[in-house]
């Protein structure tokens, strides 16, 4: 993916208890035009489920972008994200926040918990479907994902997991024309 939109439709999980949003957010994706399978759960347990394909989501793919509303039941957005960036298997995903709380205090800790972006739903579906066409360009058409062959690799080989080691080479500081270099 990057810079023009993928062969294949991107995959994206959409986490939200109201059956309402979810119907608009189908429809906004399909008013949009957007290349992509939208996926639906209704609550934080049955999404963690889905991402790591147990039942009754054996056969479920992995999602490109998880769309993650905030206040559900059973588990709500922020244990869920708590789950995702500890699960070596799945902090890889871009969680993308689409909720309609706007508190200062959960945007904190939500980007604390390494949610990719922070989205408050807009009030009227016109703007929703605006929002939703800015939201697929961005991640759909520039933001680059690791491919899923990638993943599965790494997943196998844990030392891909690891950070790099920084090496004497990276001592300089960049100076203009080493940055020309890299364009």
């Amino acid at each position: 993916m990057g810079y023009g939109y993928p062969a294949a439709p991107a995959e994206i999980l959409l986490v939200d208890d109201d059956a309402d949003c979810a119907y608009l957010t189908q429809r906004a994706f399909g008013q949009a035009k957007l290349r992509a399978n939208l996926h639906h759960v209704d609550d934080g347990r049955k999404c963690l489920a889905f991402l790591r394909q147990q039942p009754p989501y054996a056969a479920a793919p992995v999602p490109d972008i998880v769309l993650l509303d905030l206040e559900m039941p059973v588990m709500d957005g922020r244990h869920v994200l708590a789950e995702i960036v500890k699960d070596e298997s799945l902090k890889h995903l871009a969680v993308v926040v689409l909720t309609s709380q706007d508190e200062p205090a959960d945007i904190l800790r939500m980007y604390q918990l390494r949610c990719s972006s922070y989205i408050r739903k807009p009030p009227d579906y016109e703007r929703y479907v605006e929002m939703i066409g800015k939201l697929a360009d961005y991640w759909l058409s520039v933001v680059m994902f690791p491919g899923k062959r990638a993943v599965s690799e790494a997943m196998n080989d844990r030392s891909a997991l690891e950070p790099a080691r920084a090496t004497a080479d990276h001592k300089e500081s960049p100076t203009p024309e080493r940055v020309q270099s890299w364009r």
